[in-house]
């Protein structure tokens, strides 16, 4: 049986109304058209008495659809019965509806097909949409609400369908509440930036605070329709009375559940083979030497129009940080053009590594003082964070300053499948990393918690990623528009927290790794190692909440034991390490109107 969308029409003059509605809706879906009117028969009258009226409805009916001259073919239905809606649901069962399209003649709060609109679009047995008779030009300038969630999506598909059908434009306004803290705002955005990306076409983005439905209803006068999400709560009215003066207003209730939409997108891909992986290992593993022609990649840039900012975190590197910007700057900066923008971004160092870069004659900036009205707190994580704000590429790399044997591939290698792979958003290095114990340094043996930890957690949780050699390696890079949309944690645990909403997000194919041979740096002690571990568990941890809707961490102990050795005396010396999440930067304000104002400048600075 093919599937259709069916538009159920109050009076069959609507029929015309309703085909505008039906043929972008049904190339959207790739569904027949069927417009049906329910006739409504007295509780006291046989059913039989209703054959001339149904005889007279389905002329009006198919005389209406023929002044339409639809561009696909349309089916006209008239169901006679005591309860009109029931009519409707049997019909949208019986053609296996995927879209149910009900158009009221009167207000929100007038009775259609014998409910109420609100008892209409809970009990509806498919998506539907309520929507009053309009023609296509209603559609040119769409005002979408998206909150997030199953009907925020359906909103935002019905919408971009409608204007598509007339070169229009569509708005997609977030409306956030202004009473949720910074730090926790990450969780109401997660599902308006899910429902976003799987968003097809051009859309435009507003965010605003406050009331949704207020802020809705202040916007509406600016378009030609708006389109919402009926509310979720089945204990709240399913349309707002903020919104039911807003005309012309369409409002969409998905048939799927809020909880199977979350469990759908906490899983994201979670359906996966080891085929799946081992290709991913054999088309996504890049090494450094093919990208070592910097003439080709800059000749790609150029092609791209994009430009590519180097972010240094720092904290006490001064015995390598002179060498390490010296041999970037040099080779990718000044022999060629390849980096655009290069920024040391210090955690309060100590010693003399902040004057070292500076005077190296590159940027210095202390991420405690960038956006400081949103505080600050300890950790690589917070200074990669900070540093998207701070960096104005469209391409960003990051680069460790401990490196002892920095060369120009911890670049080059990096940005090498960005510019050559359309599908790749996000590189990972990997290398062989030396261990020094005492005064002999051996060849293997480093990235004890990348074996130790990282990796088995991957395996266990995210197989998908079960394919990343390194996914603790401190040099990565990304394009600007997947990384200014997921969260980082503050503190080591953001490598994995990157990959892990990354695949989330963009799936595994969006995501490349390249040798990059050798790394030699300072190795951490054995505690440090730990300190790492336990965030980086916690990160895990994390994201496991987010995929079973369950708190594991809630009133787990954030402290850390770490046992001290000292001469004659054993003892445990307690560090609360805790890894706090921060926000997609899209959505901080200060961050949009920085990227408004310099979406122009950087190439013509640099």
């Amino acid at each position: 049986m093919k599937r259709c969308v069916l538009a159920a029409v109050p009076r069959p003059e609507h029929g015309r109304a309703a085909v505008d509605l039906l043929v972008p809706l049904c190339r959207e879906w790739a569904a027949e058209a069927v417009v049906l009117h329910p006739l409504p028969v007295p509780p006291d009258q046989p059913l039989s008495t209703a054959a001339t009226g149904v005889q007279q409805a389905r002329e009006a009916l198919e005389a209406a659809l023929r002044e339409a001259s639809a561009a696909v073919a349309v089916r006209a239905m008239v169901r006679a019965g005591y309860d009109p809606w029931a009519e409707v649901a049997a019909a949208c069962q019986e053609h296996g509806a995927q879209l149910l399209v009900l158009l009221r003649a009167g207000s929100l709060v007038d009775r259609l097909f014998g409910r109420q609109p609100d008892e209409l679009l809970r009990a509806a047995p498919c998506d539907a949409v309520l929507t009053p008779p309009l023609p296509p030009a209603a559609f040119a300038r769409v005002l979408v609400g998206v909150r997030g969630g199953p009907n925020a999506e359906l909103a935002l598909r019905v919408a971009q369908a409608l204007a598509r059908a007339v070169g229009g434009e569509v708005t997609a306004l977030h409306v956030f509440r202004d009473d949720v803290h910074e730090r926790d705002r990450w969780r109401e955005e997660r599902p308006y930036l899910a429902v976003m990306q799987r968003a097809e076409g051009s859309v435009r983005k507003r965010i605003a605070a406050g009331s949704a439905a207020q802020v809705i209803a202040q916007e509406a006068p600016g378009y030609t329709a708006v389109v919402v999400g009926a509310t979720a709560d089945p204990a709240r009215p399913a349309v707002q009375p903020a919104l039911r003066a807003v005309e012309p207003l369409v409002v969409v209730r998905s048939g799927q559940s809020v909880q199977a939409w979350l469990a759908e997108h906490a899983r994201g891909p979670a359906r996966w083979s080891r085929p799946e992986v081992e290709r991913w290992f054999a088309h996504n593993t890049f090494h450094a030497r093919e990208f070592e022609d910097l003439d080709h990649l800059v000749d790609l840039k150029r092609q791209r129009g994009w430009t590519i900012s180097l972010g240094l975190p720092a904290l006490n590197e001064e015995e390598t940080v002179g060498a390490v910007i010296r041999v970037l700057r040099d080779r990718l900066m000044r022999d060629v053009p390849l980096l655009d923008e290069m920024v040391l971004i210090d955690s309060d160092s100590t010693d003399r590594t902040r004057e070292i870069a500076e005077a190296e004659g590159i940027p210095v900036v202390r991420h405690r003082e960038v956006l400081p009205h949103l505080g600050s707190y300890r950790g690589k994580g917070e200074a990669l964070w900070k540093s998207l704000y701070v960096l104005r590429g469209d391409v960003v790399v990051w680069v460790d300053t401990d490196i002892r044997n920095m060369h120009p591939k911890f670049v080059y290698g990096l940005v090498g499948p960005l510019l050559r792979e359309d599908r790749i958003l996000f590189v990972k290095g990997y290398y062989r990393r030396p261990v020094q114990v005492g005064d002999r340094l051996y060849e293997t043996g480093g990235g004890r918690v990348t074996e130790l930890v990282a990796r088995p957690l991957l395996n266990l949780f995210f197989p998908q990623l079960s394919g990343l050699i390194q996914p603790l390696a401190g040099e990565y890079a990304g394009r600007r528009e997947a990384l200014e949309q997921i969260p980082f944690f503050t503190g080591y645990g953001v490598e994995t927290g990157m990959l892990i909403d990354l695949l989330n997000r963009f799936g595994l194919e969006a995501i490349g790794q390249v040798d990059l041979e050798q790394r030699v740096h300072r190795n951490q002690s054995l505690q440090s190692l730990s300190l790492m571990a336990f965030q980086i568990v916690q990160v895990v941890a994390r994201r496991l909440e987010d995929r079973l809707g369950t708190p594991l961490l809630d009133g787990a102990d954030r402290t850390m034991k770490l046992v001290r050795y000292e001469e004659g005396r054993l003892s445990l010396e307690e560090q609360e390490v805790v890894e706090v999440e921060r926000p997609p930067m899209v959505t901080i304000p200060e961050y949009r109107a920085r990227r408004r104002s310099t979406a122009v400048g950087l190439g013509a600075d640099a």
